[in-house]
């Protein structure tokens, strides 16, 4: 599940600053306007690298939650990769929300800790 995390977590702010340029990508007709993303996406490597590790830890994911519990597994994955998410952000230099953000990410840490503690 931490493994879930790190992955989902550390690569969210990488797929945001590898995907960068999309958005200037105009074409008259949306199927044009599509295959120009998608050829964009793939042969992007600031872009793609993050997206396979990102899928690595959806395939994980799929097999810890044949093996977990899911009353616990979804809220601690989810959780961790909020909160690895806001510190690689900080790392690269992004604006992150300020205080209510951090509280905000706080509250559902501490929900996740109260899960994990009432299961044992």
């Amino acid at each position: 599940m931490i493994l879930v995390g790190i992955l989902w977590g550390a690569t969210n702010p990488f797929l945001k600053a590898g995907s960068e340029g999309l958005e200037k990508i105009k074409k008259e007709k949306w199927l044009l306007q599509l295959l120009e993303e998608m050829k964009f996406l793939l042969l992007n490597y600031k872009c793609l690298l993050p997206f396979l590790m990102n899928q690595c830890g959806s395939l994980l994911y799929y097999f810890t939650l044949a093996s977990a519990d899911l009353s616990l597994a979804v809220p601690i994955c989810n959780t961790l990769a909020s909160v690895i998410t806001v510190g690689t952000g900080m790392a690269l230099g992004e604006e992150l929300g300020g205080m209510r953000a951090m509280l905000g990410m706080a509250i559902a840490t501490i929900g996740v800790t109260l899960c994990v503690i009432a299961s044992q």
